[in-house]
């Protein structure tokens, strides 16, 4: 996957080592999201699944990371409430496909981050934003109630009174107030070396950890407790190459090779 590869029109996917990078590249638009796009992301995501060697995946869009859906199609695809419903299953599979892959996911955040954008931000495990970029949820400005896994992401992130305002008002709101309120994680000057620093060093941890920790994350926050899967984690973890090599590294005061 070293070499950039499109797998649709404007999407397009690389890796540089273990950090994979899926690019939303429609600058025309701003990098609205087409049925076609949100069709390809299940696809794209099992094969970021499948390759061994990828250990992270970093979503980005350019000057913009997406500004949500293309409200062109709504009168075409998106017409009635059939059209909306086959148009929100795209949606709604590609936002999943997203949260539940097995490997860290980053979304690098620069300019306008709206509607599905912002979706597809939430659907990563960390958001990390330029101090240009702004984010909104609009459906309350086309007459559409936004899904319930997205709001509950979007609960998970910012707390109920928040996510009321912001679905409430549809109002863009700054980097500066999206960490305050926990929307992203980070608002940092140079966007791409936080991100490459930060990928990097996710890569370099124990993968056993990193994706444990993802899974018992995610089952916490969907009302899970501990149970025989998650001791099956704890077991996976104490015989793997991983815990034998940090033990090692440690007792012989050496750097960790995973």
């Amino acid at each position: 996957m070293g070499i950039v590869r499109r797998v649709s029109e404007f999407l397009e996917l690389s890796a540089t080592g273990p950090v994979a990078t899926l690019t939303i590249n429609r600058p025309a638009k701003r990098n609205a999201m087409s049925y076609e796009m949100w069709s390809a992301l299940p696809g794209l995501l099992a094969r970021v699944s499948a390759d061994e060697a990828v250990r992270v995946l970093v979503i980005r869009g350019g000057e913009h990371f997406s500004a949500g859906a293309d409200i062109a199609e709504f009168s075409t695809l998106r017409r009635g409430a059939e059209g909306a419903a086959h148009y929100g299953e795209a949606v709604h599979n590609g936002e999943r496909a997203i949260a539940q892959l097995d490997k860290p996911t980053i979304a690098a955040v620069s300019g306008f981050c709206v509607g599905g954008g912002c979706e597809i931000a939430l659907a990563c495990d960390m958001r990390v934003a330029s101090v240009d970029a702004r984010f909104g949820i609009t459906p309350a400005k086309l007459g559409i109630v936004y899904n319930f896994t997205s709001t509950k992401a979007l609960v998970d992130a910012v707390g109920p009174a928040w996510a009321k305002q912001i679905l409430f008002s549809a109002d863009l709101i700054d980097a500066s107030t999206a960490l305050r309120i926990g929307l992203v994680n980070e608002v940092v000057e140079s966007l791409d070396a936080r991100v490459k620093e930060l990928s990097e060093q996710i890569a370099g941890r124990a993968q056993v950890s990193v994706r444990g920790a993802k899974k018992i994350i995610d089952s916490i926050t969907d009302g899970g407790r501990e149970d025989d899967f998650v001791r099956a984690l704890y077991a996976e973890a104490a015989s793997s190459a991983d815990y034998a090599e940090g033990v090692a590294a440690f007792l012989e005061k050496r750097p960790p090779r995973f």
